[in-house]
């Protein structure tokens, strides 16, 4: 497995330092972003701008479901729900946060009227009139939901705590458990088809079904960092976002899965692709990510010079062999990178020499070494930044 520069991902800029929580996009121009303290972000050309709408909320906002440019739907803290017909010029509360306590984690909508929303205190919520209505589901479930994911206004999953996955095929009048094969909480749910869906969670978990979920397959992240949105755009193509800037890429429908450098540490909350090619990632701190080649890394871009230096997380990690470390150099410099066990003492120098600048990968390989937790770091000049990876033995 190969690590990709992580300048097939490029910043924008949010306006904002709150944590956005998720995003939606109906084309390559069209988004919304929605976040901490009521903040929703709309752009109309693909993330060059991204202006700030009025909530008329300070609650948080988890989750944010677009059918087209001009209808929308957002959750959030202690059930709030808006709804806008006009792309966010206006948002109206369908649902207040003054009557209910349990939070809103995801919503689905598969077209303007059809959707369903889930969170805490076994919460299903389905609406048929775009939320004029919303009629309260049972899922006999008395644990968090996180996320939901419908193809058509009957066929749906929701995923929650301890591997809790439920799949409907009648709108949602019956909701019947599936079997996940893990404890671990699932936070991200993606179906392209009735058939065809991926979850993500914790210590790095994905699992995957082509058959609707009569059957979940794990299948290898190459990470144990927790993750917490997925977004396919068909049965092949998918993306996976998570903590500590982590990004996962599949053409193979999750048989293997590539890491993407994203540029950042911050944790990855939502992730929307409309193709293969043109998607968005949000995050903590404001953090806007976009792009348009399927975030890997065109021609033009490779000999682009990075503007900051820049320590990757490993991949794959854990791992048991051999792992990459890949890093940026923004001007020529003297570069050290060194791994040290938890003690501090060094057991590799991978680089010890000046470099021009551009982007680098270094290979680790210590079959000698006993398992255990390790320390990398690059050094330059008055830079330094350190990261974990794990040796499995």
């Amino acid at each position: 497995m190969q690590a990709q520069d992580y300048q097939g991902w490029l910043t924008q800029s949010s306006g904002t330092t709150k944590s956005l929580r998720d995003v939606s996009f109906t084309d390559s121009d069209n988004g919304t972003a929605v976040g901490q303290g009521g903040t929703i972000l709309r752009t109309t050309n693909g993330g060059t701008t991204w202006l700030s709408q009025s909530s008329g909320t300070t609650e948080y906002l988890f989750g944010v479901s677009f059918t087209d440019s001009d209808n929308g739907t957002i959750v959030g803290g202690k059930g709030l729900i808006l709804r806008t017909t006009d792309g966010g010029t206006t948002w109206e509360v369908q649902r207040s946060s003054s009557i209910y306590r349990s939070d809103l984690g995801g919503v689905s909508f598969t077209d303007s009227t059809n959707g369903t929303t889930a969170g805490g205190m076994q919460t299903i919520l389905k609406t048929t009139d775009g939320g004029t209505t919303w009629e309260t589901q049972s899922s006999g479930i008395p644990n968090f939901l996180y996320n939901v994911s419908f193809t058509d206004s009957n066929n749906g999953t929701v995923v929650g705590v301890y591997g809790i996955i439920m799949r409907t095929t009648d709108g949602g009048t019956t909701w019947l458990s599936q079997t996940s094969g893990t404890t671990e909480w699932l936070y991200g749910v993606s179906f392209t088809d009735s058939f065809n869906g991926t979850v993500v969670g914790g210590s790095g978990t994905i699992l995957r079904t082509t058959d609707g979920g009569t059957t979940w397959v794990s299948q290898s992240s190459g990470t144990t960092e927790w993750l917490y949105s997925v977004s396919f755009t068909d049965a092949d193509n998918g993306t996976v976002a998570g903590e500590s800037g982590t990004i996962l890429k599949t053409t193979d429908g999750g048989t293997t899965w590539v890491s993407q450098l994203s540029g950042t540490t911050e944790t990855l909350w939502g992730v929307s692709f409309t193709d293969s090619y043109n998607g968005t990632i949000v995050g903590d701190a404001g953090t806007i990510l976009r792009t348009t080649t399927g975030g890997v890394v065109s021609v033009e871009m490779k000999d682009k010079v990075p503007t900051e230096y820049l320590l990757s997380q490993n991949y794959p990690n854990p791992f048991n062999t051999i792992t990459t470390i890949n890093y940026a150099v923004k001007e020529k410099a003297f570069i050290q990178l060194k791994v040290t066990d938890v003690l501090g003492n060094e057991v590799a120098t991978l680089v010890n020499e000046e470099k021009q600048p551009g982007n680098y990968s270094a290979s680790f390989n210590k079959n000698n070494l006993p398992g255990g937790v390790y320390v990398y770091s690059l050094r330059v000049n008055n830079f330094l930044q350190n990261r974990k990876m794990i040796l499995l033995k």
